[in-house]
């Protein structure tokens, strides 16, 4: 065993130089090696003989070789000469600020820090990498007011300390309101700091400083975004931007900016109205929109600028709650009873009117407690004074109408216009209304008997309208009749007058005709018998009168079927009464062939 130990002791040798490399490298050469990813932190321990040995008494870095922190680093490489009997060197891994983080740094060592500030003042130096250059560019020492931003550093922690924290992030329709902690101190009488430029919303501190930032309350705000800000430089408090919704308008009154000149005019007597920007009510309001106002360097006053009802009326509020302290009036008639009544006043603040108001009032709510409250209350106690109850309800119209012009009248004054009074329910004693309704009934029952009344008498008259109705009815139908046969008589009577007319006509033709025609019947026979008296005249003459004459007589007869015997001849025999029955049988035959029709010869 002895022996192999002997022949491979170079081996051994060799197996511990590597065990140990690094060792042995830094105790005889000094080298140490720094990886990639992290710096070398040294401290030396002594200091040789003629060199500096101690640090001022106010430095813990040394920049000179000085025993101690050395404030140069080791990047990642190989280095010599750093013997471990005189330096240690610490490996540190790289300062990383993720995305949405900041690095607020602490400086351990450097300048004192000047009396008016509580922050280090900025000096380049390559985000806090190059410390010697810190300390030599005059860095102070304590809280910095530069910030590291998201990246990978290597920051010598001995010199500086490094803390994380989250960026300011301001979310939509917010406003952040500043507060700085470092700056000139605030004017006398001042509230906030004076608008200064050119420090990028704050980011750029040591600007804000150099362009003569005051510290405290700010004037500027920071809208939605995310903000790079160092919280020992700046704090923000988060709140809603101002909202105006549609039918309000809204008046400022700033607590900051210059003294302004009143432009409300010399009739208005109840505080300054001035110009935008200026200190006071702005003369100018904001319409429905949304706003990034600080709200702790001026109020906004809404101002609904509709028309606007309140309500005296327990347990009745509308939405804006103006009128939430205002309840039903209670009044008392000059009869001594106590009654209740509601009543909703209906106004309207012109936009243009609505600064003068907030000057004169501060806000709504006083000028509905300070002026609408004891005007209409005391009207209607007043009103109700000079009347019993029963007058009250019964001229409630006319009451309106005169609280609503009196009204309208005194809120002229304050700006305000009276758009209608209106007077709601009425509530009279119990006594009271058990007797109106005792009267009311009564009434009722009277009328409703002359209503009775009244309906039988329309029902006898509607009767005794409906039988001469009936009698009229029959009375026209008469009279129709009577019409009728009057009209009938009247065409018959002009029928017959025409028809005599006619005939008249028809008669006077005929007897034209008839008178003519026996004219000429007559002047015919005339001429006939002028004819026959000639003819017979000279028959006469020739055949003798005599003969001429029973010419005449035998020729009338035969002409004329006159009978010279009888058709029946009865005769008497020897027997008388059988020649009487003879005949009379003859003739019953011959009267019996007659009415068969046979001429009898």
């Amino acid at each position: 065993m002895s022996e192999i130990i002997t022949s491979y002791w170079w081996v051994l040798l060799l197996g511990f130089a590597l065990l140990f490399y690094n060792y042995i490298l830094r105790f005889i050469f000094g080298m140490v090696r720094i990886p990639e990813d992290k710096i070398g932190l040294v401290k030396k321990k002594y200091v040789l003989v003629g060199s500096k040995k101690e640090l001022p008494p106010d430095r813990i870095v040394a920049l000179e070789g000085e025993a101690g922190f050395q404030a140069d680093t080791l990047a990642p490489g190989l280095y010599f000469g750093l013997w471990p009997w005189q330096y240690s060197v610490t490996q540190q891994t790289f300062t990383v600020i993720p995305e949405g983080q900041l690095g607020l740094v602490i400086a351990r060592d450097g300048a004192s820090l000047d009396s008016d500030r509580i922050l280090g003042k900025r000096v380049e130096c390559d985000n806090f990498q190059d410390s010697r250059k810190f300390l030599t560019q005059g860095g102070q020492k304590g809280r910095q007011s530069a910030v590291i931003l998201t990246g990978t550093y290597r920051v010598n922690t001995l010199l500086f300390e490094v803390q994380m924290v989250p960026i300011t992030k301001i979310p939509p329709n917010q406003v952040g309101v500043v507060t700085t902690q470092d700056g000139k101190p605030l004017k006398q009488g001042e509230i906030a700091g004076d608008l200064v430029a050119g420090h990028n919303n704050y980011q750029d501190f040591d600007k804000f400083i150099g362009a003569g930032g005051f510290r405290g309350l700010q004037q500027q705000v920071l809208l939605a975004g995310a903000w790079n800000l160092n919280p020992w430089a700046v704090t923000v408090k988060i709140i809603e931007m101002l909202d105006i919704p549609i039918g309000y308008v809204g008046v400022v009154n700033s607590f900051v900016g210059e003294e302004g000149r009143d432009v409300s005019g010399v009739e208005f007597e109840h505080g300054n109205i001035v110009s935008k920007g200026q200190r006071g009510v702005w003369n100018e309001t904001l319409g429905p929109g949304k706003y990034a106002i600080n709200p702790f360097i001026m109020s906004v006053e809404l101002v609904p600028t509709t028309n606007l009802v309140l309500n005296w009326a327990t347990a009745r509020t509308e939405s804006h709650k103006l009128d939430e302290n205002l309840s039903t009036i209670t009044v008392r008639s000059k009869d001594g009873f106590k009654f209740n009544l509601d009543v909703s006043q209906i106004i309207h603040v012109p936009a243009i009117e609505a600064p003068k108001v907030i000057a004169r009032f501060g806000n709504m709510k006083n000028l509905v407690s300070q002026v609408l409250e004891p005007t209409i209350g005391n009207y209607f106690r007043n009103s109700a004074q000079d009347s019993d109850v029963i007058s009250f309800l019964s001229t409630r119209q006319e009451r309106q109408r005169s609280a609503r012009d009196h009204i309208e009248g005194v809120l002229k004054q304050y700006n305000v216009k009276a758009v209608d009074t209106l007077i709601g329910d009425i509530t009279p004693p119990d006594s009271l209304m058990e007797t109106l309704t005792n009267r009311k009934l009564a009434q009722e029952n009277k009328a409703t008997y002359l209503a009775q009344k009244e309906a039988q008498e329309q029902r006898q008259e509607l009767e005794k309208q409906r039988s001469l109705a009936d009698i009229q009815e029959r009375v026209v139908q008469s009279q129709q009749g009577i019409q009728i046969a009057q009209n009938n008589a009247d065409a018959t009577a002009k029928k017959a007058e025409g028809d005599a007319k006619a005939v008249k006509l028809s008669a006077d033709a005929e007897a034209n005709r008839i008178a003519l025609t026996g004219k000429a019947e007559a002047e015919k026979i005339e001429a006939i018998g002028k004819a026959n008296a000639t003819a017979y005249e000279l028959q006469t003459k020739a055949m003798g009168q005599d003969n001429f004459t029973r010419l005449q007589v035998i020729d009338k007869i035969s002409g004329g079927n006159v009978r010279i015997m009888p058709d029946t001849l009865i005769t008497g025999g020897n027997n008388g009464g059988s020649n009487i029955m003879d005949g009379i049988l003859a003739q019953f035959l011959l009267m019996s062939k007659n009415s068969n029709g046979e001429q009898k010869k």
